[in-house]
């Protein structure tokens, strides 16, 4: 009797499940082929909450959206949050969801030279009833996914800047009618801590996910200043549309993890560059037709020589205000290589503003790129979580129009300590367009700035 052959054995056991795949050589995209194509408004709102003004902070694109307005080259639809709800009862009903246009982008030095979007379905209250007391700072995401398992849903994950001490449940869907949303959930997704899971949601390429995650077709990630999320951006995959009832828990798989200021005092098992003040509020698995990919994470980065919890000091965005009453609870001041700052930092500065939080002596809005195949090491538990580095950063601050209208600037900042440039990110996946609002460009609304992957 002959013996099987060793390749047909390792085939069979790679179908089987017997063995881990291995991570190939992807191809990965590059800063360079990020060709920028301008920017265009969303639609005028009326009065809070439906206004896009202080929203933007969720995104998807909906491949399937406004059929007919293929004719620029610019397919599909936006959905978009509007204005986030506001705690203790003053806007429960905010943080509505609208379905756009996409007009052609247009480079002009004044937004109002921009082209505007329209709405296919107006600002629509679709958490009616779910996440309610999630109201202080909201953070959203949102994912359109059409799978044949459940045709076209809306994906929708939903926290707050302070958790709750009673864990709350932060991940739902809804119907792309939102008229007739009929949300359903909401679930955990576990076991990682909620500061980690509850902000950005995105599509994970189906040949990869059946690869390496078991047919999770969903990233859904945060990043929460000071480290608390983890000191870098995380990222972990799941699949919601199993059987699972209201307050489940639905398993996860970790793609990217970094270790958490709750577990270690020091600046360690980060991502390179890392700094408390950063801000990582989108992301998108970004693939090309030629086989090209990267996952691309966008947000307002530290990158001053010094970083400190408390104010921004009106004498000067190189100098340090600390909240002296914190001295001792933890570093309140750190230089850019992580190290405590000398002993003179540590000092409070009077005439400050109440904006109490994590300050950089400067701050750029980035792109950062990670390679594909270092997550699937990590999915395949050959690489630890904390170890994969973006291999490439791009600065976006030159295409960006930077608060034009000044709208609260003590909140924001200003100049070099102007935070929260970025909002959300969505991918047209067949288009290789790629879409990032900058938060307060046209007064308190967002602009959409759009990029080609060429």
């Amino acid at each position: 009797m002959s013996k099987t052959p060793l390749w047909f054995m390792f085939v069979l056991l790679v179908l089987l499940g017997g063995i881990n795949r291995v991570a190939g050589q992807t191809a990965l995209i590059q800063p360079e082929n990020l060709i920028y194509l301008g920017a265009f408004r969303l639609p005028e709102g009326t009065a809070r909450p439906d206004t896009f003004e202080y929203g933007g902070g969720a995104m998807t694109f909906n491949p399937d959206g406004d059929p007919g307005g293929a004719a620029d080259g610019f397919p599909g639809s936006l959905f978009v949050t509007g204005h986030d709800r506001l705690a203790y009862g003053e806007l429960p009903d905010g943080s509505r969801v609208a379905e756009v246009t996409i007009p052609a982008p247009l480079t002009a030095d004044s937004v109002g030279a921009l082209n505007r979007a329209s709405y296919l379905q107006p600002l629509t209250d679709v958490a009616a009833g779910f996440f309610v007391g999630l109201d202080e700072i909201p953070r959203i995401g949102l994912a359109y996914l059409n799978r044949p398992e459940t045709g076209p849903l809306l994906h929708i994950t939903w926290g707050q800047h302070f958790q709750p001490d009673d864990p709350a449940p932060s991940h739902a869907w809804f119907s792309p009618n939102l008229g007739q949303a009929n949300m359903q959930g909401s679930w955990f997704v576990a076991p990682e801590y909620p500061y980690s899971v509850n902000d950005y949601l995105f599509e994970i390429p189906a040949d990869w996910a059946d690869t390496y995650l078991g047919g999770r077709y969903l990233a859904t990630g945060r990043f929460r200043d000071g480290g608390w999320s983890g000191m870098g951006p995380a990222l972990f995959a799941y699949r919601p549309w199993v059987d699972a009832p209201d307050r489940a828990v639905l398993d996860s798989v970790t793609l990217l993890h970094y270790a958490d200021s709750n577990t270690t005092a020091l600046i360690e098992r980060n991502m390179t560059g890392y700094q408390h003040p950063d801000e990582w509020a989108g992301g998108a698995w970004l693939t090309t037709v030629d086989g090209r990919a990267a996952v691309l994470f966008a947000g307002t980065k530290s990158v001053g020589d010094k970083y400190w919890y408390g104010w921004a000091n009106p004498a000067g965005a190189e100098l340090p205000c600390v909240e002296v009453e914190m001295i001792g609870q933890f570093d309140l001041c750190r230089l850019a290589d992580g190290t405590p700052c000398p002993p003179e930092d540590f000092q409070g500065c009077s005439s400050h503003n109440d904006f109490r939080g994590w300050w950089s002596t400067r701050f750029a809005a980035q792109f950062i790129l990670y390679n594909p195949d270092d997550l699937a090491r990590v999915a395949q538990e050959q690489l630890a979580a904390d170890q994969p580095q973006p291999y490439a950063s791009l600065d976006i601050d030159a295409y960006l129009y930077h608060n034009p209208d000044n709208v609260e600037p003590e909140m924001l900042g200003t100049g070099v300590q102007q935070r929260g440039r970025i909002g959300d990110v969505a991918y047209d996946r067949a288009n290789q367009l790629l879409y990032v609002l900058e938060l307060f460009a046209d007064g308190a609304q967002p602009v959409a700035h759009v990029w080609r992957v060429e």
